[in-house]
């Protein structure tokens, strides 16, 4: 569409010559069928490989030469006035004005209006200076000023054309950078929360796993239940996996408690779990429930804690939880190499408003903290 818009010129270009030859009674000339009808048709051609170029952003030096050439020598070799043949002025003009400067395009328009009017006068005279020898002054003036006022507008007109497709041509091109973006945050958001459930998954399972080996030599019977748990935290991670697939899930923060505590005290670290008696937003609990996750698979692959005490207390409209335990040297290392799963729960956790911070907890401890706005996602 925005190519045939842009074809103005071609119409003008031939619009002017065919005019002419509908009031003109007889065959046409041997010069007009020889040079003017093949003119205009090498014009035509040179136009439409102008306004591809306008249209890629690419020049067309050539074709703008060419074409101007073309032109002065249809204008030399045809009779005409500015309304058939020194059309070809301004149709030229408003082809070459979508490859030029504003400044450039005042020049090109000026030039063609100027060459058109000196080839192709107004009525009979030599060129311009009808314009200034009665009796032909009075009736050319109003022909001229017509003429100027079509090669003037004519210019502008396309390049407002081309300026209003390039803004839809932005405008399309930032809707698909838009949704290129989405698509990539929803890669980010998925990546982070299989991290999630698949580390601390399977270092529960791995935990737990080394437990029953050491305890399948000396007690067969609990090794065997350490077992059964081993099963049950892979058919839950199955679970988990599949609804994080389908976008879909919450965490049971209670439930993921006493998880965590139990899979750190098989791992032989002593836990302690202090929680507020006030329930909380689902949004928020599944959310502390993730922080839980990652600090308990912290300071199971990072550690060398014998001890950890896992508070959450309401305070000022939000909820607050600290992991604290006793393995500050590793953890500490481990923090400062920025791991991905505390760079993703960082993220997380700012999404809705929150912070998370990880650092030492005073001498010889190690301490993970997240503070998230009950009200939710703001």
């Amino acid at each position: 569409m925005t190519l045939l818009t842009l074809t103005l010129g071609i119409v003008m270009a031939w619009l002017g010559p065919l005019s002419e030859l509908g009031e003109e009674s007889g065959s046409p000339g041997l010069l007009l069928l020889v040079v003017g009808v093949p003119g205009l048709v090498v014009f035509t051609v040179l136009y439409v490989r102008i306004l591809e170029a306008a249209v890629d952003g690419t020049p067309a030096r050539g074709e703008i030469v060419a074409s101007a050439v073309v032109v002065v020598i249809l204008l030399l070799t045809q009779d005409g006035d500015p309304w058939s043949w020194g059309l070809l002025g301004p149709a030229w003009a408003s082809g070459v004005a979508l490859l030029l400067s504003r400044s450039a395009t005042v020049v090109a328009t000026v030039v063609a209006a100027t060459v058109g009017l000196l080839l192709a006068p107004p009525g009979p005279g030599p060129g311009l200076g009808l314009l200034l020898a009665p009796p032909y002054a009075e009736d050319s003036l109003p022909v001229v000023g017509a003429y100027l006022g079509v090669a003037a507008a004519a210019p502008w007109a396309n390049r407002l054309q081309l300026w209003f497709w390039r803004i839809v041509r932005a405008a399309e091109e930032g809707k698909e950078a838009q949704a290129r973006l989405a698509v990539t945050e929803e890669r980010l958001r998925f990546s982070r929360d299989l991290h999630d459930l698949v580390g601390h998954s399977l270092s529960a399972i791995a935990v737990k796993s080394e437990v029953a080996a050491k305890l399948s030599e000396v007690d067969a019977a609990r090794a065997a239940g350490e077992m059964d748990e081993v099963r049950i935290l892979a058919r839950q991670t199955l679970k988990e996996i599949r609804a994080a697939v389908r976008g879909y899930r919450t965490v049971d923060l209670a439930a993921e408690l006493r998880a965590m505590t139990a899979v750190l005290e098989a791992g032989g670290i002593r836990c302690t779990l202090e929680t507020p008696s006030d329930q909380m937003p689902e949004g928020t609990a599944t959310l502390l429930a993730w922080v839980v996750r990652e600090g308990t698979t912290n300071v199971l692959r990072h550690s060398s804690a014998t001890t950890c005490r896992i508070t959450i207390t309401l305070r000022e409209g939000s909820a607050v939880l600290e992991m604290t335990n006793d393995g500050v040297d590793r953890a500490a290392r481990v923090d400062g190499r920025g791991g991905t799963g505390l760079v993703g729960l960082s993220e997380r956790v700012a999404a809705i408003g929150g912070t998370v911070t990880a650092g030492p907890g005073g001498p010889g401890r190690f301490r993970l903290r997240a503070t998230v706005p009950l009200e939710g996602e703001r």
